[in-house]
């Protein structure tokens, strides 16, 4: 069976949370190189190259 652990609610909210928002930023906000970048997007990436 299993094993009942018990944890504050604040602690199982702030990690479920900081996976999702990390989620999000991975999945959404970051391009993929595969699906092509936009001009803007090649200039930034050149940047931090150098």
């Amino acid at each position: 069976m299993s094993e009942i652990i018990k944890q504050p609610i604040e602690e199982e909210v702030k990690s479920a949370y900081l996976d999702y928002a990390m989620s999000v930023i991975v999945g959404r906000a970051i391009p993929d190189v595969r699906d092509g970048l936009k001009p803007v997007q090649r200039r930034i990436l050149y940047a931090m190259n150098e």
